[in-house]
């Protein structure tokens, strides 16, 4: 009787070392970029001081960022298909610690603003790519998932860090710090990403040399940007706004007809045939609308209405930021893996309405431990929502158009985020007015215009719900990965 040796156990799949660099600098130019979207807030009275800005003038500080940011994602990220996405990571970062250095040193407004322009479009260049380099990374479910709740880790921490970090070295050095302090951390990720990430050539410029659609997309979104964050100064029924925003509007609706029948189009239609892609981009939206608005507003509800200090607020939402952190690095890539994201998604957001559904009824006299904390706790579906979201979003994403659903993923996130605060806050003040009126007092008038936030908040959570139920489907074991093999980071 023949005897067959057991067959060899294989080797249990793992991330190399050189794959781990790579997820960590990807991670860490996007915390930057997350962290550069918040450090400044807090030291803006210092630089309205120090470099003579009107109120009106100061908020272009943000907004110059923004409008950069948000306009360029798309066409950043599909330039990284064409030219190569390591280069355009790398090309990003150069830029945007440049703009940071000039930002440091910037001695008048307009050469502030000049510089947080360009931090936009270098933030834009890198970012809008990441994800791209991720699947083509990380092709193994197991390990993708991994992958995906450290980087939603790092996107959940960011905003927090970046408040305190931006308070500490504005108090304890000077504003100048908030921006010096870019120079090491993106030196250091420019070296490090030039050996750890693949080194693929692009398709070339041919593929995708869409000049007019590259101006139709960019002007459209950057002006649909600047809209949106002008909402709060002119009202949403402006005809500053409703101009802006329908010509907005036209130019995005020619630049899809145009890649309807150009030769070689900017961004290929096809992206959006694929189920997933369509579908997670458009619960991202309604989902980051919700709750950026939340983190803003809740904020507010604690400080003009139960009187806590800056302080305090930030430890009173500490609880939310821990509970989201712990849930995306520790738990979301287990429930990935075994549930599937799609599963591990519908959980995330009925979390998510739960807790928007309890802040619907905060009084005014609120207590924290029974009236807020069980909402930083059930926050902490965010932390199953991002990474399963960001799976489903780039599952339907080819080798050749990895960057171009990275860069239109990060478009629609900062569309939701915008548009969540600038439209919420407005209809919470607008309430807040009719209370006024009413003759309720202040604090209460500015807990009924908060629960309406709220409501709505909660509305836009039950909407992606219904379209991750209805549209969303559970990728097949090899539908995330790019069509081409796998790329080693050392390849050049």
């Amino acid at each position: 009787m023949s005897h067959t040796a057991p067959s060899p156990r294989p080797p249990r799949a793992g991330v190399s070392p050189s794959r781990r660099t790579a997820l960590a600098v990807l991670s860490t130019a996007m915390l930057m970029t997350i962290l550069d979207g918040s450090i400044v807030t807090v030291a803006m009275p210092a630089i309205q001081e120090d470099l003579g800005f009107s109120p009106a003038g100061l908020s272009w500080t943000v907004n110059a960022y923004l409008i950069a940011f948000g306009g360029l994602l798309l066409l950043a990220g599909r330039l990284g298909d064409l030219v190569g996405r390591k280069s355009m990571f790398l090309a990003g970062n150069a830029v945007f610690t440049a703009a940071s250095l000039l930002a440091g040193v910037a001695t008048g407004p307009g050469m502030l603003i000049t510089a947080r322009f360009l931090q936009g479009v270098g933030s834009a260049m890198a970012s809008a790519v990441v994800l791209g380099i991720l699947v083509t990374l990380f092709t193994e479910p197991g390990e993708r998932a991994r992958a995906f709740g450290v980087f939603s880790f790092t996107g959940a921490a960011g905003a927090s860090i970046g408040q305190v970090l931006g308070g500490v070295l504005t108090d304890a050095l000077s504003w100048h710090w908030i921006f010096f302090i870019n120079l090491p951390i993106g030196l250091v990720t420019i070296a490090l990403a030039v050996r750890a990430l693949p080194g693929e050539r692009g398709i070339g410029l041919a593929a995708g040399a869409d000049v007019a659609g590259a101006v139709l997309v960019t002007g459209g979104l950057m002006l649909g940007v600047y809209t949106v964050v002008k909402i709060e100064e002119y009202g949403r029924l402006a005809a500053h706004t409703l101009g802006l925003g329908a010509v907005s509007l036209a130019l995005l609706t020619a630049f899809v007809i145009r890649q309807a029948t150009a030769g070689t189009p900017l961004m290929p239609l096809r992206i959006l045939r694929s189920r997933n892609v369509s579908g997670a981009n458009l619960v991202q939206i309604l989902t980051l609308s919700a709750m950026f608005a939340f983190q803003i507003i809740v904020a507010l509800h604690m400080q003009k209405v139960l009187g806590y200090g800056a302080l305090d607020t930030g430890l009173a939402m500490l609880p939310a930021a821990v509970a989201i952190g712990g849930v995306s690095l520790f738990l979301s890539a287990r429930l990935n893996t075994r549930f599937g994201e799609r599963a591990v998604l519908l959980a995330g957001l009925a979390l998510l309405f739960g807790a928007m559904g309890w802040l619907t009824r905060v009084p005014v006299d609120a207590d924290y431990v029974t009236d807020l904390l069980p909402v930083m706790l059930l926050v902490a579906g965010a932390g199953l929502v991002l990474p399963a979201l960001t799976a489903l979003g780039m599952s339907g994403a080819g080798a050749d158009d990895a960057g171009l659903a990275s860069g239109l993923f990060n478009t629609t996130q900062q569309i939701g985020m915008a548009t969540g605060v600038a439209v919420l806050s407005t209809l919470a003040a607008w309430r807040t007015g009719e209370l006024l009126a009413a003759g309720e007092s202040g604090a209460a008038a500015l807990t009924g215009g908060y629960r309406l936030a709220f409501g709505i908040a909660a509305a836009l959570l039950l909407a992606a719900f219904t379209v991750a139920l209805v549209v969303l489907r559970q990728p097949g074991p090899d539908a995330a990965a790019p069509d081409a093999a796998p790329v080693t980071p050392e390849t050049t």
